[in-house]
C-alpha cells in the first residue's frame, strides 16, 4: 500500500482588534465576526445631507441599531462629497466611541482621512481597505504599520476586478508579500476581502469567489471578510440570499463580513451556522441569544 501523502494544513491565523475596552478576535474557530455596515452616507440623500450640514445625530441611531442587532465591529465611512472627509470622519469616530465600546473599522478611499480617524481612535482598528495597486499599498500600509491597526485587502489591481480565482490568489501573494517583507506588517493583521460579486450579473461569480476563500484558507490561513449585501446586489429577496450565502461561505473560509446588522434572518443564519460549525462552544452564545429574544418577547 502507497504512503500516505496528505499535505499538512496550513496554520490558522488570529486577527485581534480593539476598542479602548473591548478586544474583538477574527479567526477560523471564532465566532463569525459581523462588522454593522450601517454608519455610512452612500445612498442616503438625507443623511448626506444631514452631515454636510454638520448634524452627526443619525450617528446615534445607527450605532444603537447595529450594536442591538448583533455587529461586533461598526464600519465607519464618511465619504460626502462637498465636505472635509478628513474632519468629518474624525468626529464621526470619535462620537461612536462614546457611544459604544464596539471596535471600529475605519473605511475610506481618502489616505489623509484615514490618518485623520487613525489619530482620534483609542483601540487597535481595523482599516478598509487597500488593494493590490502599487500606489495604493504605498500609501496606506505605512499607516497601517504607524498606527498598529490591521487591514482588509482587495486582490484586484489597476487592469480590472479579476474574475478568475487564480489572478485573484496571485494578487493576494503580492499583498502578503509587500505588506510582510516590505512594511513588516504580521500576517495575521492581513484580512482578504475575496471579492464577492453580485450574482444577478453572473450566478457563476459565486463559485469562483467560494475557490479563492478555500484556497486562502488553506494556502496562507488568512481571515476574510466581505461586503456580504453585495452578493444579492439587484435581485428580489435580498435577504433570503444573504442568509443562505454567508453560511456556505463560512464552511468555505469567510470569518468576516461586513453587513447589515439590522436584518435578523442574516445575522440568525450566521449564528446558526457558528453553532453547527463547532465556532459556539456547547451553543452558549445561540441558547444566550434565545433567551434574551424570548425575554424581550415576554415583556412587550
Amino acid at each position: 500500500m502507497a504512503a500516505s501523502s496528505a499535505v499538512e494544513p496550513v496554520e490558522t491565523l488570529e486577527t485581534v482588534i480593539r476598542s479602548e475596552t473591548k478586544e474583538v478576535v477574527i479567526g477560523h474557530n471564532r465566532p463569525f465576526t459581523v462588522i454593522g455596515e450601517r454608519i455610512n452616507p452612500t445612498g442616503r440623500r438625507i443623511f448626506q445631507e444631514a452631515l454636510r450640514a454638520g448634524d452627526l445625530s443619525a450617528i446615534e441611531k445607527d450605532v444603537k441599531a447595529q450594536v442591538e442587532g448583533g455587529a461586533d465591529v461598526l464600519d465607519c465611512n464618511m465619504g460626502v462629497p462637498l465636505t472635509d472627509e478628513a474632519e468629518l470622519l474624525a468626529k464621526a469616530i470619535t462620537m461612536i466611541q462614546e457611544l459604544t465600546d464596539l471596535p471600529i473599522c475605519i473605511d475610506s478611499s481618502v489616505v489623509e482621512a484615514l490618518e485623520a480617524g487613525l489619530s482620534v481612535y483609542k483601540g487597535r482598528a481595523l482599516v478598509n481597505s487597500i488593494t493590490a495597486e502599487d500606489d495604493r499599498m504605498e500609501a496606506i500600509l505605512p499607516l497601517v504599520k504607524k498606527y498598529d491597526a490591521a487591514v482588509i485587502a482587495l486582490p484586484n489591481d489597476h487592469d480590472e476586478i479579476p474574475m478568475e480565482a487564480e489572478k485573484r490568489l496571485r494578487l493576494v501573494q503580492k499583498i502578503v508579500d509587500v505588506a510582510t517583507k516590505e512594511y513588516g506588517i504580521a500576517m495575521a493583521d492581513i484580512v482578504i476581502d475575496p471579492l464577492a460579486m453580485p450574482i444577478g450579473a453572473d450566478t457563476s461569480t459565486s463559485l469562483v469567489t467560494l475557490e479563492c476563500m478555500r484556497a486562502i484558507r488553506d494556502t496562507w490561513g488568512l481571515n476574510m471578510t466581505c461586503g456580504a449585501s453585495n452578493v444579492s446586489f439587484g435581485m428580489p429577496g435580498r435577504h433570503a440570499l444573504n442568509a443562505t450565502y454567508l453560511p456556505i461561505a463560512m464552511a468555505n473560509g469567510l470569518t468576516s463580513a461586513i453587513m447589515d446588522a439590522r436584518t435578523p434572518e442574516v445575522v440568525e443564519a450566521v449564528r446558526a451556522a457558528d453553532l453547527i460549525l463547532n465556532n459556539d462552544d456547547w451553543g452558549t452564545n445561540w441558547i444566550a441569544r434565545h433567551r434574551a429574544k424570548t425575554a424581550v418577547a415576554a415583556s412587550s
